[in-house]
């Protein structure tokens, strides 16, 4: 399928083919604190009208939280709980999982495995005590690839209990839209050649729900810069011409500060990345930031647009890059259980499928772990893959048997990124989502310390709908 934009959107076009389980109240380690009050918010899954494309253009129809693209930023704090009304407007069911966050089973958002889906005209309370401060984001587990893909999706901020030194704390969500000429989402959604190859790549992207042609910046200050991939399927490398950024946090978790590698910041569906910027540009002038994942299809997402004023300081911020520790439990490699998953299917090289499925409708098996495939949002009764012990450090081998890359997601816990086709991730990388690329090898640790049936699945929409989802069950 081939959609035609105006010219003027062209700069970001890339033209694209074709009941609950009961569990503990509040999750092991947890700095949970009974005597704090609880931040309450407020989410209505709704239909709405955005402009996503600028005033020449029509407003585009959405799904989206509190008629608002991306939904309301939820600021909470590290160790205090959090409760979050979620009233469902839309004429199908919705659920809310709050993505990276270690929270209790019940509060995960799974239809069938956690909840009972959110029914039209009815609500539901999240209630949880987010136990690590970081950049987290939430959307729905419900008919995943077209309320994700109609902008129903917003960032959740968890601060550290002392404010970080830096001068400014920007968000970036980044999403793409498959748009028609006239503004409006594409329909299509689950097509059986999306499942079956790279997922619903879109051909505009905006940030924080516009298209960007500036973010504005001044000369000295030091930015904290949360990137989040909202997308449903595109893979994002970004560069920031003229700049050397630190990353300093990976899914919401502290790594030690480095440069990205190759000077790009690879972002797969669902991934987040703190930077630290000390902003070194000449006052007045513009630095592109480039997307250049794709081969051939480069575009430029913005540019770090300098204001004329004086620099707010003549050398860099003496504070350190280092961001504090979250209570996430270290992995005991000696002792761990080893596990390898193995990901199959979808459209190869020669035309045909890998053993499951066919073509016409993602509902369909099109792709598996280990040889076994759920579809859609979430199943009860489906067998776990793997059963868990309870405290015990696994180490998992996901190993890419297809032609094409998965962000691999695991629910309700953060795993240490090892090592890439046996080769040692450096500066301490811990991350809830791993960019598994074609036909290599990626190994994660983690600690099974949340009881529950936990969804393990790839964030390209299309694929976890077709069949790339399993459960482990930790007891």
């Amino acid at each position: 399928m081939s959609i035609t934009i105006p010219a003027t959107l062209s700069r970001r076009s890339l033209l694209v083919g074709a009941t609950g389980l009961v569990a503990t109240a509040a999750l092991r380690g947890a700095a949970a604190d009974g005597a704090k009050p609880a931040r309450q918010f407020k989410l209505v899954a709704v239909k709405g009208r955005v402009s996503l494309v600028g005033k020449r253009h029509p407003d585009t129809d959405v799904w989206c939280y509190d008629g608002r693209v991306p939904g309301p930023e939820i600021r909470a704090r590290q160790g205090v709980p959090v409760r979050v009304i979620v009233e469902n407007r839309l004429a199908e069911d919705t659920t809310v999982h709050w993505h990276g966050i270690r929270l209790p089973i019940a509060m995960d958002g799974v239809p069938g495995i956690s909840q009972p889906p959110i029914r039209p005209g009815e609500s539901f309370t999240y209630e949880f005590t987010p136990p690590d401060a970081g950049t987290f984001w939430y959307h729905p587990h419900a008919d995943t690839p077209q309320q994700l893909g109609r902008g129903m999706a917003g960032a959740l901020i968890v601060e550290e209990p002392q404010p970080i030194a830096v001068d400014r704390d920007l968000l970036w969500m980044i999403t793409d839209w498959r748009l028609r000429s006239d503004a409006q989402v594409a329909s299509g959604f689950g097509n059986g050649m999306d499942a079956a190859m790279s997922g619903r790549v879109g051909n505009t992207v905006t940030i924080n729900g516009a298209i960007s042609d500036r973010e504005t910046v001044r000369a000295g200050e030091r930015v904290r810069l949360r990137l989040v991939n909202g997308a449903a399927a595109r893979i994002m490398a970004l560069r920031f011409e003229g700049h050397r950024p630190m990353v300093v946090a990976t899914d919401g978790q502290p790594c030690e500060p480095h440069e990205p590698e190759g000077g790009r910041v690879l972002l797969g569906p669902a991934m987040r990345v703190d930077l630290m910027f000390d902003m070194q540009g000449e006052p007045g002038r513009r630095y592109r930031v480039v997307d250049d994942f794709y081969e051939g299809l480069s575009y430029w997402l913005t540019e770090l647009a300098y204001d004329t004023q004086v620099p707010l300081r003549e050398h860099s911020l003496d504070a350190p890059l280092t961001l504090p520790r979250n209570p996430v439990p270290e992995p005991d490699l000696a002792t761990a259980e080893r596990h390898e998953l193995k990901l199959q299917g979808g459209m190869m090289g020669g035309g045909g499928m890998a053993g499951m499925g066919g073509m016409s409708d993602a509902s369909r098996a099109t792709w598996a772990i280990n040889g076994m495939s759920m579809t859609g949002d979430g199943q009860s009764g489906m067998a776990p893959l793997l059963i868990l012990q309870l405290g015990r450090s696994y180490v998992l081998t996901l190993r890419n048997d297809t032609a094409w890359w998965h962000p691999m997601h695991l629910h309700g816990h953060s795993f240490r990124v090892l090592s890439r086709n046996g080769a040692d991730v450096p500066h301490r990388q811990w991350a809830d989502t791993v960019l598994v690329p074609p036909k290599e090898t990626v190994d994660i640790a983690f600690v099974a310390d949340n009881p529950g049936d936990w969804m393990l699945h790839c964030h390209v929409a299309d694929h976890q709908m077709s069949g790339m989802m399993t459960v482990l069950r930790i007891a």
